[in-house]
């Protein structure tokens, strides 16, 4: 078996677990490659385990067969672009703070490593959304599997956005953006901005406003199975795009649509980790105080 390990950043504090997980996967006889990032880091304190390799990100081998990231939803969202199509499970160590993907808690470290080692663990696909622009943007990742989203350059005043499904008129929003989500991030940006939540298993994507200037506008679910374009009018000749937390900033002339990417990512949870199961624990789902 071979597994990678992925962090965009850690902290001294963290390099503890770092040499456990790496000595716990040493003891199954798991080749080990750890991204170039960890061992500029980390080398010399892994210097006494032996055969590790070193990958760049975007040159991550074929033949891996789990990435494991160390750190929050963040650094997920980081991995999954590292992944793309290249069908690689991603297993997600909470080494942040929320932890709703990372759900997967440091002090389980060993239990982790042998549910991969033994198999018994769940894959989740999960769909991504897929952007198209008639610029190059966002290199060789045009993808996201939270959400994309068009936003107001910093105080510039709100933007017009009239948004399509398969060419057929939506409608126009008058805000600060736009967020399209996935089912994934429907518990992201969207939820923050009233959206509602959705099952990650449901196909279909959620427009949600940012900060509309009109009271009877709402966020809509629609099935995953359309392309939704958009128009941008606004005095600023600039605005934002995003795809989870990378950034363009773009002219308003630009032509952009989403549609479903054509891949998905595939998640590993331990069985007892349930989407319903996370609702409660992370987002306190339901709980009240007066109980």
């Amino acid at each position: 078996m071979k597994v990678a390990i992925y962090s965009r950043g850690l902290d001294d504090r963290q390099q503890v677990p770092l040499l456990a997980l790496i000595n716990e996967l040493h003891k199954h006889n798991v080749s080990i490659a750890i991204s170039a990032s960890l061992a500029e880091k980390y080398g010399n304190a892994m210097s006494s385990v032996q055969n590790i390799q070193v990958f760049s990100d975007y040159n991550l081998d074929n033949a891996t067969d789990c990435l494991i990231s160390l750190g929050g939803d963040g650094t997920i969202l980081d991995a999954v672009t590292i992944v793309g199509n290249k069908n690689i499970p991603i297993l997600g160590i909470n080494f942040g703070r929320l932890g709703f993907l990372a759900s997967i808690g440091k002090e389980e470290l060993s239990i982790a490593v042998d549910a991969l080692v033994n198999g018994t663990f769940v894959i989740d696909k999960r769909i991504l959304i897929h952007m198209d622009a008639d610029i190059p943007l966002f290199d060789n990742a045009p993808f996201a599997l939270n959400e994309f989203g068009i936003h107001k350059r910093d105080t510039s005043p709100m933007i017009k956005i009239h948004t399509y499904l398969n060419g057929e008129f939506l409608n126009s929003y008058w805000a600060d953006g736009l967020v399209v989500s996935t089912p994934t991030g429907s518990t992201g940006y969207s939820m923050s901005c009233n959206g509602p939540i959705v099952f990650p298993e449901s196909s279909s994507f959620c427009i949600t406003p940012v900060a509309p200037h009109n009271l009877n506008i709402r966020p809509i679910i629609v099935p995953d199975n359309n392309i939704i374009s958009f128009e941008i009018e606004g005095r600023s000749e600039e605005f934002i795009c995003t795809l989870d937390a990378r950034k363009e900033i773009v002219g308003k002339s630009i032509q952009l649509a989403v549609k479903k990417e054509n891949f998905t990512i595939s998640l590993v949870r331990l069985n007892e980790n349930s989407f319903l199961s996370t609702l409660r624990s992370k987002l306190t789902w339901g709980l009240d105080k007066r109980n």
